[in-house]
């Protein structure tokens, strides 16, 4: 008997697909395994000729071509219509141009971060602008100048995107376990509120990757379990976190933004460099990079009760991520060097021996201490219920799967965040692909496992303050 999977909506225009990079050859199949649409109006975008021969191989429609600023309009003005669906899964492209172009003309919109267009990252030497704080105030004033209309979702991959549905699933786990009695919010000023009376100081998005193959990495090969690509240019973007009004220091090398929501701060040094301590259930405490994302400051902002630069309360929020081993040599390789490793190497699902992708969110410093609550997601388990990646890939696909039914169901929503999305809706959608979903209680903090034999710049009397989480 064949397996049959749940339909989560029909796309009436064309289905078109910017990107088939590791994300891109996983998210494709879940698209037709779970929406109804004309396979004769697919097409992939995508210049790299590797792909292109992969697309040729499985029959898949494709134009072999790079999005360009100059471009953009003319290609897609050829292909979208209204009551069709554009993703996003691409490098080098601007996700507003594109965006604001697919609601011009009714044609549904899903990315899974706020891409610039080539050489954004490395062409500018003022930090303040490469920062995902920046990038994403340009969605959000789009979104104020331009309210309503056709769909456009923003930043909606496993984080950001599926990180931010789980911190809403930790906060009625937390008020239920420490006896609360309380109502799922309708909006987002009730979600604050509900977060702020539960005491939560902060949310880490702490993620421990154990993939790995049998074969050594090779030197100068940058090898990861997702787009390299992607992860050297947000390693090399500066270290950046919500900041919450818990906190009582700043750092040294610590910078606020001028304008916009006054959420989040940066700091003067690459985020892929940048250590930070946190906790997973598998390892327990370990060091993560402090890797910018645009969910730490979306999430700050979105759990803000009060305006301005010194609101009631905000939680400090930041990414943690210990990447798989191969990738934290690479980087190291990299960062040591001084230069880029010019071969890119993916762990295919087939040649994982071991190892899964633990992500969650933690959130700390409440009467519990720490909670993390996440996916625990096998190779293993993943070669067995989706074709063509591995866990870390799908945790992503079956996020943009989520958001696409999500918008779908909502086609007139304006442009969105994850946080601003029914969170319920979309896990339901993404639960069969995420391994054990569980919540983990723990009694660490960042003043514990610390080496007695040197003096640090740390603060006992709050665990929970960045000062004692940063570890360089």
């Amino acid at each position: 008997m064949a397996e049959t999977h749940p339909i989560h909506g029909r796309i009436d225009g064309p289905v078109v697909m910017i990107g088939y990079g590791s994300i891109g050859r996983g998210t494709l199949p879940l698209i037709e395994r779970h929406f109804e649409f004309d396979r004769e109006k697919l097409l992939v975008i995508e210049p790299g000729s590797e792909a292109c021969a992969l697309l040729k191989e499985r029959g898949i429609p494709y134009r072999q071509e790079a999005l360009t600023r100059e471009n953009y309009r003319e290609i897609l003005g050829e292909v979208i219509a209204p009551g069709g669906f554009v993703v996003n899964l691409s490098v080098d492209t601007s996700s507003l141009e594109l965006m604001r172009f697919c609601r011009e003309r009714g044609c549904l919109y899903i990315d899974t971060v706020v891409e610039p267009w080539a050489g954004y990252y490395f062409d500018t030497t003022d930090n303040a602008a490469r920062t995902n704080y920046a990038l994403r105030q340009t969605v959000r004033t789009e979104k104020a100048e331009n309210p309503g209309g056709t769909t456009a979702v923003s930043c909606c991959g496993a984080n950001p995107g599926m990180v931010s549905w789980f911190v809403k699933e930790a906060l009625l786990k937390l008020a239920e376990d420490t006896g609360r009695d309380v109502e799922t919010p309708a909006s987002r000023e009730d979600w604050a509120l509900l977060m702020q009376s539960l005491g939560v100081k902060g949310v880490h998005i702490a993620e421990r990757d154990t993939q790995a193959r049998a074969k050594p990495r090779p030197r100068d090969v940058f090898v990861n379990t997702w787009s390299v690509e992607g992860f050297i240019a947000e390693g090399f973007q500066p270290a950046e976190l919500g900041w919450g009004t818990h906190e009582t220091w700043f750092p040294e090398n610590g910078n606020r933004h001028e304008t916009g929501c006054h959420a989040g701060i940066w700091l003067g040094r690459p985020g892929a460099i940048t250590r930070v301590h946190t906790w997973c259930p598998t390892p327990g405490p370990q060091f993560g990079f402090l890797v910018t994302h645009n969910e730490a400051i979306s999430i700050s902002d979105y759990y803000t009760v009060g305006e301005g630069r010194d609101p009631q309360y905000r939680p400090t929020c930041h990414y943690a991520y210990h990447p798989c081993d191969d990738a934290v040599l690479s980087l190291h390789e990299m960062f040591g060097s001084g230069r880029q490793q010019t071969v890119h190497e993916i762990l295919e699902p087939g040649e994982i021996v071991t190892g899964i992708d633990e992500l969650g969110v933690l959130l700390f410093g409440h009467e519990k201490n720490a909670l993390w609550y996440g996916s625990r997601l096998s190779n293993e388990e993943t070669m067995q219920i989706a074709p063509d990646q591995n866990a870390t890939g799908l945790q992503v696909t079956s996020a943009v799967v989520a958001g696409m039914a999500w918008a779908l169901a909502n086609p007139e929503a304006g442009i969105v965040e994850t946080d601003e999305m029914d969170h319920a809706f979309c896990l339901g959608v993404q639960r069969p692909y995420l391994g054990p979903v569980e919540g983990h209680y723990t009694d660490w903090t960042p003043l514990q496992d610390r080496w007695e034999h040197f003096e640090e710049d740390i603060d006992e009397s709050d665990p929970w303050l960045f000062r004692n989480v940063l570890a360089s």
